[in-house]
């Protein structure tokens, strides 16, 4: 199971790090006016990595029962 939580920290940060460079990528191309089109898509990317980010963490959290 180590060996499982060790992938799944490795695809997290992983995630983490794509995450925060379309961020910054996301401010870049709307502070030139770009394409609405193309910031868009970034966002929509932005939040799929932010609901697999989120699932991963979900998964090194053990199921407490209260």
């Amino acid at each position: 199971m180590d060996l499982d939580n060790e992938a799944i920290k490795q695809k997290l940060a992983a995630l983490v790090s794509e995450h925060r460079d379309l961020d910054a990528l996301i401010a870049h191309v709307a502070d030139s006016a770009e394409d609405q089109l193309q910031i868009q898509r970034l966002k929509k990317r932005k939040l799929a990595l932010k609901d697999m980010i989120a699932r991963l963490e979900s998964l090194l959290l053990p199921d407490i029962i209260a």
